[in-house]
C-alpha cells in the first residue's frame, strides 16, 4: 500500500514546488568559500587555491575572493591561520550533523534534531551522499518564512556499501543498476572486478570509492545471486538488499552441532519440575519451532495455576561464543513468504529448544495463580523442566472453543485424520479461553488498541509458486495465546521495573498528534472520526474505528493507515510504557528462539533472581538499538517478499478483470488494491482514457476536466494487469471503469 502518497507524510513541497536553486551568478563567493574551508576544516587555503577549486582564473573573480576572505575574517567567521591562509573558525551554527532521507526524485531531506522541519537538499547539493548516510550539512535560507535548504559538505558515515542490482557488462567495464528508487546512481565496475558475473545477472556490488569528479561510485562484485526472475535469486536478493543472511557460517553450524542437547538429571535438580502438570502448545499448523507452552492446574482454593513456559534458549546460548555472536548480529528470525531465515541453527530452533509434544524440555517460566476474574493473585519466575502432552494448531484449538467437542475432525486436524482429545485438555482449553477473554476485556477497558490486521498468505506448490491467496484472521485461539503471552511479558517487566534495575523493555510512545490529524483527514472521507478530547478517548475512538471498518471495502486501507499513525515500538532500557497495549511495563520474554531481546531478558531476569546488581544501562541500550534496527530490516524484507509473491501471482492473471479499492491518489495516478487478494498496483493518470484528469490534493482525488468524474480514496474501480515486473517489484494496472454499484 502506498503510504508515501496518501498519508500526509507526503512531502508536498517536493512534489508541487520546484525548490529555489542558486544559479552560478546568484550564489555569493562567501558561501562557496565557507563550503571549501568546511570540507577541510584543518587545512588553510589562500585565495589562489580557492580560485583553482572554483575553476576561476580571471582577475575580477580572484579580487572578489580576496575581498570576501577579508570580510569573513573581519566577521570572525574564519581566521587567518598564517599570512594569506585561512581556516574556518570551528563549525558555525550553519553546519549540522544528521541523516540523509532520499526521495524517489533524486532529491533528499536532511534529518537533524536541531530542526523541527526536515531540511531540503536539492539533487546538485547531495555531493555523493546516499540514503540514510550520516552527513555534515551546510544549511542556508534560514530566515523567518523561508524554507531551509542545505548542501552536503561531507559524508561522515555510509549507511550501507553493498547494493543489489543487475549488471550490464560492456567491453572494458560494467555498471550495476538497482531497482531501489532511492538509489539515484548506478555503480561503475572496472573490468578486473567483475568476477564470475555474466551480463544480466543479479549481483551484490560493493562500493569501494567515489572519486570527487566521478558521476558514479566505483565498486566490485562480491556475490552473484543468479538470473533475474528466478525464484531463489529474487528471494536472496530481498535478503541481500537489507544485509540479511540466508545461511549460517560453517563455524556456527559446527559449534551448534557439538552442543550437548540431552536432558540431564543434574540440571533437572536445579529447576522447578513441572513434568507432571498438564501442558500443551498452540501454534500455526505449519510451525516448526514451538517456543511457548501453557500449563494448567485447578487449585484446591478454586483458583488456577497457569504456567507460561518459554524455551530456555539462554541455557544453550552462552555469551562470548560464535553461536551467541551470530544470534546477536541477526537479532531476529526473518519470516519470508516461502521460508524462515532463523536466528538460531536448526539443531536448536527446531529440535533442542522447540517444545515438541511428548518430549522433556528445559524452559524459563512465568507461573501465575489466577482467580475466576482473571486477576493475578501470586506469581513466580524461574527455570523449569516441562513435558508437553499435546500439540495443537490454532485451527484445532479453535474447533474445541467453538464446539466444545473432544473429537477433532479430519478436515481440521494437522495430520488429516480425526482424533480424540483428552477431556482434561478440552476443559483446560475452554477455561483458558474464558480467562483470556476477561484479560482482553480488561486491557481494552484500560485503553489498549485492538490491531487485528488481516495478513495476506499464499498457498504455495512444491516449487514455491503461488497457487492461491488467503487471509489469516485472528480468532479466539489466537487471542488465547496472545493474552497469556502478554501477561507474562507484562509481569516480567513489572517485576524488574519496580526494582529500578536496568532491563530490556519493549516500549511504544504515544502517537504524534499531527499523524492522527492526517489520519482523521483520510477517514473522514468514509464517515469516521477520532475523538481527541483525551488519551483514553483517542484510544476508544481508534478501537471503534477499527471495529466499524471490519468487513468493509476500506478495512485494509484504514487498518494499515491507523497502524502507520502510531509510533513505532522499539527496544530500550528507558521505560516509557507501551501505549498500544496500555501497559506501564512491558518486555519481550516469550520468543527467544526468534528474538534476541528475549534472550537478553531471560539472562537479566535470572541474574536478578540470583541477587545480581543492576547492569550497565549504556551497554544494554546499544544492544537494544541494534535489535530494533535489525527488526526493522527484517520487517522490510518480509513486506518485500509478500509484494514479490503478489506480483508473481498476478503474472498468471493478466487476462482477468479485478475489482479494487483506490488506496492512494497522487499527481501521477491512482493506487488500487484488489479486494480479493490485497495486491496493489498503479494506474497512471495519462493512461486513464475516459477523460483528462488532474490531481486535487485537497480531496486526495483525480478530477475529470470534462465529466467532472472524481476518483478518490475508497472508490471501487475495475482494473486489469498491465505489467507485473518481478525484478522491480512493480505492479501496473490498466484502469477499466469505476464501479457504480
Amino acid at each position: 500500500m502506498n503510504y508515501f502518497v496518501i498519508f500526509s507524510i507526503i512531502r508536498k513541497d517536493d512534489m508541487n514546488k520546484k525548490p529555489k536553486k542558486f544559479g552560478k551568478n546568484t550564489k555569493t563567493f562567501s558561501e562557496k568559500i565557507l563550503k571549501i574551508l568546511s570540507k577541510n576544516a584543518n587545512v588553510g587555503y589562500n585565495y589562489k587555491q580557492i580560485a583553482a577549486i572554483l575553476e576561476l582564473n580571471d582577475t575580477k573573480s580572484r579580487n572578489e575572493i580576496i575581498k570576501d576572505l577579508k570580510i569573513l575574517a573581519a566577521q570572525k567567521v574564519i581566521i587567518e591561520s598564517e599570512p594569506g591562509k585561512y581556516l574556518v573558525k570551528a563549525i558555525s551554527q550553519d553546519y549540522y550533523e544528521g541523516t540523509i532521507d532520499m526521495t524517489s526524485r533524486k532529491t533528499a531531506y536532511f534529518i537533524c534534531d536541531e530542526f523541527e522541519d526536515d531540511v531540503f537538499i536539492p539533487t546538485n547539493n547531495l555531493n555523493h551522499a546516499l540514503d540514510k548516510d550520516k552527513v555534515k550539512v551546510y544549511v542556508y535560507n534560514r530566515r523567518k518564512g523561508k524554507r531551509p535548504e542545505g548542501e552536503v559538505i561531507e559524508v561522515l558515515e555510509r549507511a550501507k556499501t553493498d547494493f543489489v542490482g543487475v549488471i550490464d557488462i560492456q567491453k572494458n567495464f560494467a555498471f550495476v543498476s538497482t531497482a531501489n528508487a532511492k538509489m539515484y546512481t548506478d555503480i561503475f565496475i572496472p573490468k578486473d572486478k567483475i568476477g564470475d558475473a555474466e551480463n544480466g545477472d543479479v549481483v551484490i556490488a560493493h562500493i569501494e570509492d567515489w572519486p570527487k569528479k566521478a558521476d558514479s561510485p566505483f565498486g566490485s562484485i562480491i556475490k552473484v545471486l543468479g538470473k533475474p526472475g528466478e525464484h531463489n535469486t529474487e528471494i536472496h536478493a530481498i535478503l541481500a538488499e537489507y544485509g540479511l543472511p540466508y545461511d549460517f557460517p560453517i563455524e556456527v553450524e559446527v559449534f551448534a552441532q557439538k552442543l550437548d542437547t540431552s536432558i540431564q538429571q543434574s540440571e533437572i535438580d536445579k529447576r522447578r519440575d513441572m513434568r507432571d502438570t498438564l501442558t500443551f502448545t498452540i501454534d500455526p499448523k505449519d510451525a516448526k519451532d514451538f517456543d511457548d507452552a501453557l500449563s494448567f492446574k485447578k487449585l484446591d482454593n478454586g483458583n488456577y495455576e497457569i504456567g507460561i513456559h518459554i524455551a530456555d534458549v539462554s541455557y544453550y546460548l552462552e555469551e562470548g561464543t560464535v553461536l551467541d555472536d551470530e544470534a546477536y548480529q541477526r537479532a531476529t528470525s526473518v519470516y519470508l513468504v516461502d521460508r524462515v531465515v532463523p536466528m538460531l541453527p536448526e539443531v536448536l530452533s527446531n529440535f533442542a529448544c522447540s517444545l515438541r509434544p511428548n518430549e522433556e524440555k528445559y524452559t524459563f517460566s512465568a507461573i501465575f495463580e489466577i482467580n475466576e476474574k482473571a486477576q493475578v493473585i501470586n506469581q513466580w519466575f524461574g527455570r523449569t523442566v516441562i513435558y508437553s502432552d499435546q500439540r495443537f494448531a490454532y485451527e484445532e484449538a479453535q474447533y474445541i472453543i467453538e464446539t466444545k467437542d473432544d473429537t477433532i475432525p479430519a478436515e481440521t486436524s494437522i495430520t488429516g485424520q480425526a482424533y480424540r482429545v483428552q477431556k482434561e485438555i478440552v476443559d483446560a482449553t475452554l477455561k483458558l479461553d474464558e480467562l483470556a477473554k476477561k484479560l482482553r476485556s480488561a486491557r481494552m477497558a484500560n485503553g489498549a488498541i485492538s490491531f487485528d490486521k488481516v495478513e495476506v498468505k499464499f498457498n504455495l506448490n512444491d516449487q514455491g509458486e503461488p497457487e492461491g491467496v488467503y487471509f489469516k484472521i485472528s480468532k479466539d485461539a489466537n487471542h488465547l495465546i496472545e493474552e497469556f503471552m502478554l501477561l507474562a511479558n507484562k509481569k516480567v517487566a513489572e517485576f524488574i521495573g519496580k526494582q529500578k534495575k536496568t532491563f530490556v523493555y519493549r516500549i511504544h510512545d504515544e502517537p504524534n498528534e499531527d499523524k492522527l490529524i492526517n489520519l482523521q483527514t483520510i477517514i473522514s472521507k468514509f464517515g469516521y472520526k477520532i475523538d481527541f478530547r483525551s488519551k483514553k478517548d483517542i484510544s476508544q475512538s481508534l478501537n471503534q474505528l477499527l471495529n466499524d471498518v471490519n468487513g468493509k471495502k476500506e478495512q485494509n486501507l484504514v487498518d494499515t493507515l491507523t497502524i502507520r499513525s502510531m509510533s513505532k515500538a522499539k527496544y530500550s532500557t528507558e521505560n516509557i510504557g507501551h501505549y498500544g497495549l496500555a501497559f506501564d511495563y512491558y518486555s519481550h520474554f516469550t520468543s527467544p528462539i526468534r528474538r534476541y531481546p528475549d534472550v537478553m531478558v531471560h539472562r537479566l531476569l535470572q541474574y536478578y533472581l540470583d541477587g545480581g546488581k543492576s547492569v550497565s544501562a549504556e551497554v544494554y541500550e546499544e544492544k537494544c538499538e541494534h535489535s530494533s534496527t535489525m527488526e526493522g530490516l527484517a520487517t522490510n524484507a518480509e513486506r518485500d517478499s509478500v509484494k514479490y509473491m503478489q506480483i508473481k501471482y498476478m503474472q498468471d492473471h493478466k487476462d482477468e478483470e479485478f475489482l479494487g479499492v483506490i488506496s492512494g491518489v497522487t499527481e501521477w495516478g491512482i493506487y488500487v488494491e484488489i479486494i480479493s487478494n490485497k495486491c496493489e498496483g498503479m494506474c497512471r493518470i495519462r493512461e486513464i482514457r475516459d477523460d483528462y484528469y488532474t490531481f486535487d490534493d485537497k480531496q486526495y482525488a483525480l478530477v475529470g476536466e470534462i465529466s467532472k468524474n472524481i476518483l478518490q480514496l475508497g472508490d471501487e474501480v475495475w482494473v486489469k494487469v498491465k505489467n507485473a515486473d518481478l525484478v522491480k517489484k512493480q505492479l501496473d494496472f490498466n484502469y477499466i471503469r469505476k464501479n457504480e454499484n
